[in-house]
């Protein structure tokens, strides 16, 4: 048989070896290089709202869940899920849009000052457009919110400066600004606090370019407070629950999927060690699941998809915890549950049209 250059290939290149003749919930994509999660390294969480199924995953597979806002003590776990306590690992909310890690940073560190300092709501009770829903009952003044903002960027400098593992979940192009200043927001104005004005918001659909802007962006700013941070990148899963582009919801979820990935790779693609692309996306996606990873809504993601994706996070980064490969049929029907208690803002988009 003449030579190829695909003669002699591993077999982790090749569909019919790796794909074809595995069962679906034992596919394993795994990265090629990666690094180790020690039992002591501080593991931190953001992103999107598939970060919060990453960050009970995290949690329950024993991995030290890092938390610089964590409840109060002898706060109610109601209390503590309703104020996002615990949430993620600092009480920024959700994390959609790339551009905002990087003025997250920004604002955390002094470097930038958004113009827009609050939001009113219907009730006349105010909240920060930075995180909108962290503070069910309001605050009762812009200067509350600014104080409550105060402080909790001075722990997501901490966050940044002591974790060891961050996991980034990217979520979406699509994103509100500030026209004034390019503020970015997680949810448009009108949803969840503020007032629509044409004038003084825009929506913007992040290109691939921008977006890699944005996380080479961040990481540089992570390395300059915190040189040994290593960072896991993924894609959410989940799709977008409205498009404010003239078209299709299916169409626009595609874009922004497709960009954040491609971006993903890209960043990964400089070759620093301390950061590497975990696939996630591509686990719960893939047309070899035929759906079974997804709730009735084609939207949520079941904990047969969480569990794939974490056995697949053990096996990468975990080893020694790591458990031993499936190597028969599970039953499926089990497997599909809710996603109870995960907190998605992107959410309130279709409770203020109802």
């Amino acid at each position: 048989m003449a030579l190829n250059p695909y003669t002699g290939l591993p077999a982790e290149r090749f569909w019919r070896k790796v794909v074809t003749n595995v069962p679906p919930f034992a596919v394993n994509p795994h990265p090629k290089d990666s690094f180790v999660i020690g039992p002591t390294d501080k593991v931190a969480t953001g992103g999107s709202c598939f970060a919060q199924r990453v960050a009970e995953a995290v949690r329950g597979a024993g991995f030290n869940y890092y938390l610089t806002e964590p409840p109060a003590p002898g706060m109610s776990a109601e209390e503590a899920n309703a104020r996002q306590f615990g949430t993620f690992s600092a009480r920024y909310g959700n994390l959609y849009y790339t551009r905002q890690f990087v003025q997250l940073f920004d604002r955390a560190y002094g470097r930038f000052e958004p113009e827009l300092k609050a939001w009113t709501r219907d009730d006349g009770r105010y909240v920060d457009p930075f995180r909108p829903t962290v503070e069910p009952d309001g605050y009762a003044s812009e200067a509350e919110v600014i104080a409550a903002r105060d402080a909790h960027l001075a722990e997501v400098r901490r966050l940044f400066e002591t974790l060891d593992v961050f996991v980034l979940t990217l979520g979406l192009t699509e994103g509100w600004r500030w026209r004034a200043d390019g503020a970015a927001l997680p949810l448009a104005p009108g949803v969840a606090g503020g007032t629509f004005d044409p004038d003084l918001y825009e929506c913007v659909n992040a290109g691939a370019a921008e977006v890699l802007g944005d996380l080479n962006g961040f990481l540089d700013r992570l390395w300059s407070v915190n040189p040994k941070a290593r960072v896991i990148f993924t894609v959410s899963p989940v799709p977008m629950i409205a498009t404010y582009m003239d078209r299709h919801v299916m169409e626009s979820n595609s874009y922004s999927k497709s960009v954040l990935r491609v971006a993903a790779g890209e960043v990964v693609a400089r070759n620093d060690p301390r950061a590497v692309y975990f696939p996630a996306y591509d686990i719960v996606t893939s047309n070899v699941n035929a759906g079974r990873y997804y709730n009735e809504d084609q939207r949520t993601i079941n904990d047969a998809g969480v569990r794939h994706v974490m056995r697949l996070f053990l096996s990468t980064f975990a080893r020694d915890r790591a458990a031993a490969p499936v190597q028969a049929p599970v039953d499926l029907a089990a497997e599909f549950e809710g996603n109870a208690g995960v907190i998605c803002d992107e959410e309130e988009i279709e409770r203020s049209v109802a």
